[in-house]
């Protein structure tokens, strides 16, 4: 979480915020997506997180990936933007938010795959069509890769 929620959080507690994020998809030579199993509600993700203070989303997204997964983005490609009703999460904590999440695509990758053991607890590949669990708010995300990719 960024330092900016995270003040934002001394303020207003665990009511909803507005919650500006982006993501990315690893996407594999085999088609199969890259997803992290979260330790907080045991449910899989890709890489994303919040934005920082002056950050862009491109940057975010990148940040994101190193941190989570240990992997740098070659390339990114604009996939969609994941916003409304549905990406309304409350944490397990209690946080309220509703994203806007920009998410990217990436097939061109590079270092060594770890997950961030304070945020996952193992990272898998699956492919698109035999997703396991995912956290709700994402949900929309997978539907449109599904839609697009798998049609």
């Amino acid at each position: 979480m960024s330092d900016y929620i995270m003040d934002l959080r001394k303020i207003v507690g665990t009511r909803p915020l507005l919650q500006c994020a982006a993501s990315v998809i690893i996407i594999n030579e085999q088609g199969e997506l890259l997803l992290g199993k979260r330790t907080d509600n045991q449910k899989w993700g890709y890489a994303g997180g919040s934005m920082n203070l002056g950050e862009s989303v491109e940057e975010c997204a990148r940040r994101e990936l190193l941190e989570e997964m240990n992997l740098i983005a070659d390339e990114l490609e604009f996939f969609m933007i994941n916003s409304g009703e549905e990406t309304h999460y409350i944490y397990p904590n209690g946080d309220e938010v509703y994203n806007v999440e920009i998410v990217y695509l990436c097939r061109k990758y590079h270092g060594d795959m770890r997950p961030q053991k304070s945020e996952l607890s193992e990272l898998r590949f699956f492919p698109p069509d035999q997703l396991p669990e995912v956290s709700e708010p994402i949900i929309p995300v997978f539907r449109e890769y599904q839609r697009q990719i798998l049609c």
